[in-house]
């Protein structure tokens, strides 16, 4: 496997044989990645994981996935969430972004649920992510966001998406943003939990774990106008060996906040 492309041998994208095959040999391409057509013999006899779109979306699928439909960017909002814009700025994690918060970089967007509800919540939103895969997939989702009806209707435009190491990019900001929302990948409590979505478990086998979680902590203090907020399991020690200023639960998970000096 290759340093340059942790993808080789693990992905390709897939065609299913309908459509212009234009778009997925220029993603193939994009990804440096095979293209497979799924009239093939053994096409999926290559790779764990596929890239096809399907049902107008870009989807992620693995082997049980390719007669199941796929995963894609969810742009509705999760149970529990309201639809309306800006929806309140209530729960735990508005809390911890702060009342005085206007603008906040997701700086691991992975499939964007947090992000989308920090956008729905009215907040000024940059995503940055440095997976290619999760670049793409979330670009798709954010695509189909500024389609649906209520965003045209009062004019909004999806958050802006930048693909790279969110290491580099946060030095790059032109302006420190009020908030800087970090996720990172933390090891599972046990090997396998019953209770780990079908989304993560996908996101860990190809992506592997954030093992430079505290170099990004750092990186987004130095960055961040106010404040960071780290979302980690309820198990897990705080980020940069800290103590943060304030912690906010949810169900088995909390949102710590580090406060800049």
């Amino acid at each position: 496997m290759s340093p340059q492309n942790p993808y080789l041998g693990k992905l390709a994208v897939l065609y299913e044989d309908y459509g212009d095959i234009a778009p997925f040999q220029q993603l193939a391409d994009q990804l440096a990645v095979p293209l497979r057509n799924s009239v093939e013999a053994n096409f999926d006899q290559h790779e764990a994981f596929f890239l096809c779109w399907r049902d107008g979306c870009l989807k992620l699928l693995d082997k049980e996935l390719l007669k199941k439909g796929g995963m894609m960017v969810e742009i509705e909002p999760r149970e529990g969430e309201q639809r309306s814009w800006p929806a309140p700025k209530d729960g735990a994690l508005a809390k911890a972004l702060g009342r005085k918060t206007k603008t906040v970089v997701d700086a691991t967007t992975g499939w964007g649920q947090d992000s989308l509800h920090i956008f729905r919540m009215g907040y000024g939103l940059l995503c940055l992510e440095r997976s290619p895969v999760m670049a793409a997939l979330l670009a798709d989702g954010l695509q189909r966001l500024a389609q649906e009806e209520w965003m045209q209707r009062l004019q909004l435009h999806p958050p802006r998406l930048l693909a790279g190491n969110a290491i580099d990019l946060l030095a790059t900001l032109p302006e420190p943003p009020d908030c800087i929302y970090l996720d990172p990948m933390f090891p599972p409590k046990r090997k396998k939990s019953a209770l780990a979505k079908k989304s993560m478990m996908v996101l860990r086998d190809l992506l592997g774990d954030d093992e430079d979680k505290d170099a990004l902590f750092a990186a987004a203090m130095q960055a961040t106008g106010k404040r960071v907020v780290v979302k980690c399991p309820d198990y897990a020690q705080p980020l940069g060996g800290g103590k943060p200023s304030d912690s906010f639960h949810g169900k088995l998970l909390r949102y710590d906040v580090f406060l800049k000096n």
